[in-house]
Order: structure tokens, then sequence, then C-alpha cells
């Protein structure tokens, strides 16, 4: 299954990575910059009196393949910025989805939103990149992780001043991702083993979220009709990468998925 080879490869690469800067080297400088660098409130930007649209800086991925041929990542993050967006997804996983890093470091440089690290996520290390990196907010994915390992990497990360997006896609997840701690839930459309898609899942789990959480819901979103029906199941975000990515107009397609919670 993809994400299975998706999780081997990342644990190569992070292997290697471990070899050129130890964690005791990297977890240093991570908490050394966080001590002088506060994060922006990634939660606090979702919570508006529309549906908050967190734009994704997205080159590529496994079921759709090349989605942004003329790709510019600084300027893609500042046109969203621009726009209205109210936070900004950047992946960085390069194998699969042809991301970097770097362009997490770079589109940092240039912009003032909140900052989500996309990415698949299983390693202390790798929130210590996050954050070094310039990242508000980290993804974690409840079905790579096992419900400890959630736990244990959602504390790490709240202990680097990032926060969490927690990606669910069934009702066992929902709960091991209350039991982390999970404050900012996010419900995948996409089956994660099959890439099929259906809005359904987010109006089905959404009834079993906490009341004060905040609840993003993601993938499947192209129109504005899409918007007002996540809207209609409680999302206070939704998360929109490929319609973004393939629209003439960023603008305008930022306009056309934007929707107040009182329409």
């Amino acid at each position: 299954m993809i994400l299975d080879d998706i999780f081997k490869n990342r644990a190569i690469q992070v292997a290697r990575q471990k070899e050129r800067l130890p964690f005791a080297e990297i977890e240093h400088r991570a908490f050394e910059f966080a001590a002088g660098h506060k994060a922006n409130n990634f939660a606090a930007a979702l919570k508006k009196d529309s549906v908050s649209i967190i734009a994704e800086v997205k080159k590529a991925s496994p079921s759709k393949g090349l989605i942004c041929k003329d790709f510019d990542p600084v300027k893609i993050a500042g046109r969203y910025q621009a726009a209205g967006a109210a936070a900004i997804s950047v992946l960085t996983e390069e194998s699969y989805f042809q991301g970097s890093g770097a362009y997490l470091e770079a589109i940092r440089a240039k912009v003032e939103l909140p900052l989500l690290r996309k990415d698949f996520i299983f390693d202390e290390w790798q929130l210590c990149e996050a954050r070094l990196l310039g990242a508000d907010a980290v993804l974690l994915i409840a079905a790579m992780l096992e419900p400890k390992e959630l736990k244990r990497l959602y504390e790490f990360a709240i202990s680097l001043g990032m926060q969490v997006l927690v990606e669910t896609h069934n009702e066992d997840e929902i709960e091991e991702a209350k039991a982390a701690g999970a404050q900012i839930f996010g419900v995948n459309n996409r089956n994660l083993f099959d890439f099929t898609v259906d809005l359904c899942c987010a109006e089905r789990l959404s009834k079993l979220l906490p009341k004060d959480s905040v609840f993003v819901a993601e993938s499947g979103i192209f129109d504005r009709a899409d918007v007002v029906r996540m809207r209609d199941a409680g999302a206070d975000a939704v998360l929109v990468g490929e319609s973004l990515m393939r629209a003439p107009s960023i603008e305008q397609k930022i306009i056309e998925l934007s929707v107040t919670k009182n329409d």
C-alpha cells in the first residue's frame, strides 16, 4: 500500500538525516530557537466567523501526479496570504509529493500567516526540524501511529511551542486523537489506502468531536458547494490543495471558496 511505502521511505530518509545531525544536537537547536521565537497561533487563526481556508502549497501527489508545473512555492504562498487565506499548509515530503523543507523555510521568510508542516511525521527529530524550519503547527496522522506514539509526539510538539493538527479517518482514530490531547482535529475525506474521497466521512465523524475543538475538513474540497457542505457539518476550516493549485486564478478561487458560518 502507498502509505506503507511512503512511511518506509521516510524512515530511511530520517535515519540518514540523524546520521548527519544527531537528535541531541537538533533537539538543543530546536528548543533554543523556540525560546526566542514564539510560534503563530494556528488554532486561533482558524476560529473565525467564516470557514477558514488553509491553503496548501502542493506540487504533486501520489494519486494525481504532477499538479502544478509552474511551481514557485514562495510566490504561491504570497498570493494565498494576499487573497485572504487563514493559514498555509506546506508539503515537505520529497519522494511522493515533490515537497521540501526548503520550501517551508523560504515561505516562512516571506509570509506572516501560520504555517502547517504537512508530512509523514513519526519521529521527534522531524518535529525539531519543523520548528527550525519555521512551522507553527505540524500534522500527525493517526492512521500511521500507534496511540502511544501519537501521544508522545503530540506532547513533544507542544513542548516546542507548536500546535498539532491530528488527522483522522474513522471513529477509532477520533478516540485516539482525543486520548492524545488533541485540540485541532483534521478529518480527511480521502481514504489513505485506496485514495477514494467521500465528504460523508467528515459529516459522520464531526458528530464525535469535542465541542470546544477546532474541526478541519480535509480533501475533496473543490467548489463553494463543498465548503458549504463542510460548514453545515460544523467545520471551522477546510484544507484545500489541488483545486487552488490548478485554478487559473488563486485569488478568484479563494473568493469562491469563502463562506461565512451564517450564510
